[in-house]
């Protein structure tokens, strides 16, 4: 499976938990995992755009502590 399905699979796999009104550190464990992975995909990438998306996406998970 490559970078992007993985992330895509896990945005579908949030959406599903946020939808089953999953608890907050549930979402919070996915929203990291996320992170990294969309990490990995903008790294390979190469897109700037992509990386400051995942800057982003980093400091927003961090804040819903």
């Amino acid at each position: 499976m490559d970078v992007a399905e993985r992330v895509l699979e896990r945005l579908q796999r949030i959406e599903a938990l946020d939808r089953g009104q999953a608890g907050k550190d549930v979402l919070l464990v996915e929203l990291r995992e996320l992170v990294g992975e969309a990490e990995t995909w903008a790294k390979a990438e190469g897109d700037r755009r992509a990386r400051d998306a995942v800057e982003k996406l980093r400091r927003e998970a961090e804040g819903m502590r």
